[in-house]
């Protein structure tokens, strides 16, 4: 089969910057179409520059880097710094990059890729704020019917929020950016924090990633180094939760993945909930299926796909 065509629109963040490793790493099974920047761990400026670090650190300088949105749709933009550091990359120095912005506006390029491909070829893996992909759907709703589907990482049912009591953090900056996609009737997958909190960063498993001893290991093992620190003190678990590479993950061993086909609404009114998922985990309401809401991983078999991929990257 030929490899799966995806656009990651994406605000790198450390585990951000290693979905897009392992995604470059995985030619076989996805061809990355092109990377769309949004603000959201740090702004735009520093999301465009980290995507781009992260390329040449794969030696994939063939795939543009599209700036898109500064800002939420509506909202004043809220950002990470506390959890990423101020570049976003923090632990580890890497030179600045060379390879240019794109210069093609990140909402033109998504519309333009999923209009040139053949129907329901291309899929959009956001690992950040939804406001690229609602910009988007805005500006040519013609597009939702040509996608293939949405792999997304964000919200939470039973972990909740991890920003707010209520709110997982990429929802939380846009919410209404996310009622716009999930109202979108797109395919759309979920990779709430339930999943991502059992990818765990343990010791063993870092060391694993550290013994690849590559450039490209090296750095992901300094970034998750400095990423896990916060929310090691946060949760106190054994380890931190991985959470962007599930997206990727999902789409190249789908079998490590258990989730239900439920109804997922936005909450955009409320103050105390702003940006929660309400997802109907337990069906208990009458209204339709729109997300497929993942609950469960093997977080071993994710571990030893995502070390076995960043093996190939010198």
């Amino acid at each position: 089969m030929p490899p799966r065509k995806i656009i990651i629109d994406t605000d790198p963040g450390q585990d951000d910057a290693v979905a897009i490793l392992l995604a470059l790493a995985s030619p076989e099974e996805l061809e990355v179409l092109a990377i769309t920047a949004v603000a959201g761990n740090v702004p735009l400026p520093l999301t465009s520059r980290n995507a781009r670090v992260v390329c040449e650190l794969a030696g994939r300088t063939d795939v543009p880097v599209h700036e898109g949105a500064k800002a939420p749709l509506v909202r004043t933009l809220v950002t990470a710094e506390y959890v990423h550091g101020k570049t976003g990359l923090d632990g580890v120095d890497l030179p600045v990059p060379k390879m240019p912005v794109a210069s093609q506006p990140a909402v033109d390029a998504i519309v333009e890729h999923i209009r040139r491909e053949p129907p329901r070829t291309v899929t959009l893996c956001p690992l950040g704020p939804l406001t690229n992909v609602a910009l988007a759907m805005q500006s040519a709703p013609d597009i939702t019917e040509r996608l293939a589907g949405i792999v997304l990482m964000g919200g939470a049912y039973f972990e909740v929020g991890n920003v707010t009591p209520a709110a997982e953090f990429n929802i939380y900056v846009d919410p209404e950016a996310a009622d716009v996609v999930m109202k979108s009737g797109v395919d759309i997958t979920i990779l709430p924090l339930d999943a991502t909190h059992q990818a765990l960063v343990t010791r063993p498993r870092l060391d694993a990633i550290s013994a690849i001893g590559t450039p490209v290991a090296r750095a992901v093992s300094g970034w998750l180094d400095f990423f896990e620190r916060f929310d090691l003190e946060k949760y106190g678990h054994a380890g931190a939760p991985l959470h962007d590479p599930c997206v990727i993950a999902y789409l190249l061993r789908p079998d490590l993945f258990e989730g239900r086909h439920i109804n997922v609404e936005i909450e955009t009114a409320s103050d105390l909930t702003r940006g929660m998922t309400v997802a109907d985990w337990w069906r208990v309401t009458d209204r339709a299926p729109n997300a497929t809401f993942i609950g469960k991983v093997d977080a071993d078999g994710f571990f030893d796909l995502l070390t076995e991929r960043l093996a190939r990257l010198k």
